[in-house]
Order: structure tokens, then sequence, then C-alpha cells
């Protein structure tokens, strides 16, 4: 099998990365960049900051804070007239995934126009594109090394997942001190995504030596790292632990894919607006269980990886501790059922059909060791619902 590998053309990594962003600038030859964030960090002056660094390297910068959790086309509107109308050469992504998958749609829009449903999976996007930078504030999403954006159609509520190396960052500035602030709840739910990631990267029909390597390299990390990072946000040791981890996560299924979990998570945050991260820790305890006895030996593989199993068991053994292991992690980190996260019943049940056709339709659960149907879809929507 021979595996297409695509990767940012600059990956700068470590603390005081972000001070570098003029360099990376300077070295793509671009100087009048977007700068796409959200409303926090815009409010707490972390943009403002971002937006003299770059001033200060002679860039000529214009800041767009109107990013919203889960963008959707209606919100790509004001952020491609701001695109225009700055004429810009090039798109920062400055935040954690929805600010990145906006700067990637905006890149690729300002160029070639369209609606984003024209850009949908299974399409491959080859570009042109306007240059994304990406600058995470969190470790999770991976967005910064992944040739994928995810917007929510407004006209529809689907969640569309657009694939392509027209969506993958020319470069990635990763610094784990603009993660220090992260409250407990993010932590959890971000390093659920990051291993998600890893995990899914790793069991997929698309899998291969590239994506294997980082994939059980991030499993390993948050494995150690997770835990101390969601009871001190402070140890720098284990955000910069898990900030490394969540970016070769990205790679890996960037280079591999993900699988049933994220198919069926994102219909979930479109319909119900709950965050990515913590829809994907929802589900990944079930679909693991699920999809683990067709896999046995590479589940067991992740299992020893997070220290959930030693080379003394079996890989039935391992694969089963690792489920375990992923019921127990979600219960130490209070990961919410939709029930307790206030989800009508009705309504959750109401939407399940739905739900399970758009999953599918995005062709993730395509690369899941078990390729579910809709009604096995339903059936695991309703067994996490309480």
């Amino acid at each position: 099998m021979v595996a297409s590998l695509s990767l940012p053309r600059i990956l700068r990594v470590g603390r005081g990365a972000v001070g570098e962003l003029g360099d990376v600038f300077t070295e793509l030859g671009l100087c009048r960049p977007l700068l796409v964030t959200d409303a926090f960090l815009a409010g707490t002056g972390t943009a403002e900051r971002l937006m003299a660094t770059l001033r200060d390297a002679g860039l000529q910068p214009r800041l767009f804070a109107g990013t919203v959790p889960d963008p959707t086309t209606d919100s790509l509107d004001a952020g491609l007239t701001a695109l225009r109308e700055h004429g810009a050469d090039s798109v920062i992504g400055f935040g954690g995934g929805s600010p990145m998958d906006t700067a990637k749609a905006l890149g690729l829009l300002g160029v070639q126009g369209g609606q984003m449903r024209d850009y949908k999976a299974p399409r491959t996007n080859l570009g042109p594109a306007l240059p994304v930078i990406a600058v995470p504030t969190t470790a999770g999403s991976g967005s910064e090394a992944t040739q994928f954006t995810v917007i929510t159609d407004s006209a529809t509520d689907e969640k569309m997942l657009c694939p392509g190396p027209a969506f993958l960052p020319v470069a990635a500035v990763v610094d784990f001190e603009l993660t220090l602030s992260m409250p407990p709840r993010l932590t959890a739910d971000t390093g659920i995504d990051a291993l998600t990631h890893a995990v899914e990267a790793y069991v997929s029909r698309k899998a291969n030596p590239f994506s294997d390597g980082l994939a059980l390299n991030a499993v390993r990390t948050i494995g150690r790292y997770l835990h101390r990072a969601h009871a001190d946000g402070g140890d720098t040791e284990a955000r910069e632990a898990m900030m490394l981890a969540a970016t070769q996560a990205g790679i890996a299924f960037s280079n591999s894919s993900v699988a049933l979990v994220h198919g069926m998570s994102r219909p979930v945050g479109a319909h119900f607006h709950v965050a990515h991260g913590l829809s994907n820790a929802m589900l990944f305890p079930a679909v693991t269980a699920f999809s683990v006895h067709a896999a046995e030996s590479r589940y067991a593989d992740c299992a020893r990886a997070l220290g959930a199993a030693t080379d003394d068991d079996s890989d039935a053994t391992a694969a089963e501790k690792f489920v375990e292991a992923l019921r127990t992690l979600c219960q130490d980190l209070e990961v919410p059922t939709p029930q307790a996260h206030g989800i009508d019943k009705n309504e959750w049940f109401r939407l399940s059909p739905l739900m399970a056709e758009q999953a599918l339709a995005s062709g993730s659960p395509a690369n899941n060791p078990v390729v579910p149907t809709a009604d096995e879809i339903q059936d695991l929507y309703a067994q996490i619902y309480a």
C-alpha cells in the first residue's frame, strides 16, 4: 500500500514559538494576514497581543473576531467581507478548532468562491486557496496539522466534513504556553478529543506505518499526562506534553482518517450544539466496545500504549481492558451523558435516524473496523443517552 502523506510546510513547536510568528511570515513572503479568532481571545487581550507581534514584524494584519463555536456557513459571511476588504494574502487561525476551521474555510472561499456545501465530502479539495497559518490555543483538535475543516450548513444543520490538501495549513506554530489558562472542563474534553484522534487513526482501515507511530506515541503521552493537566492547569510539563500529543494525533489522523466516533459526533454537535471534544467523549467508550472485536490487536496496542494493559496480557484481554480504561477515564474526567448535559430525550430519539444518516454520509464510519448500518448507529445513540 502506498500512503499519500501531507504535512504543514513549516512547524514551529515549543515554549515561545508564538513569538516567532513574524519570522514564519517572512519565510513565506506574506505580509497582509487576516487574524481569525473568537470573542473570548479578543476580550482577554490575547488576540491584540498577537496583532502587536505581527505589526512589530512589519506585517499589516487585520483582526476578525467573529468566529462562533462550531462555525456555520452563515458565520463565514462576515469573515469573507473582512478578508476581501483587507486584501488579505493569508489567513491566521488563532484559537481552538473553531477559529482554525473558520480560517481554513475562508482561505478556500476567498479564492474559489461558491458555498461550503460545494466542498463537502466525498469531494477532495485540491485548491487553490490562501495560505493558512494555524496557531492553536487548545490541546485537542489537531486542526493545525490536518487537511480537513468542519462547517455546519445553516440551512440544514448538517455538520459538513470538507477534506483535501486545500485545507492543510502551510504553517503551524504550536506553543503550549497558550494553553495554560484552559479550564479543567476544556482540558478534559480537548484531551479526550486528541486521544480519540490518535486511536481512530490507529484502528482506521486507512492506517499506515507513518500514521501508526505518531498515533501510538500520542496515546502513550496522553495516558501519562492528561490527568495531570486536568488536575493542575499550571503543570507546564503536562501542558507541553499534551500540546505535542494533540499535534501528533492531528498529523496521524490527517494522514489516515478518523472513524465512527467522529462520524457520530458531528451530528450531535450540529443538532444539539455540544462542543466537538465533549461529543466525542460521550461516544468514545460505547463505539469502541462496538468496534473492538474486529481489530483486537490494534486496540490491544492502544491499551498497552495508554498504560491500561501490559505485554503479558493477550490481545483479547488488552483490548477489553482498553474499553474499561476509556469508561474509567470518562468517569474520572466527569464526562456527562447527553441526558446529564440537558439534551431532551424526545428530541434525541426523534433526531437519531437523521443523525445516523448524516454520520454515514460523512464517510468516516466507512473507515471503522466494523462498518455499521444506520440501525446500529441509532442503537449506539440510544445506548449513550443516559
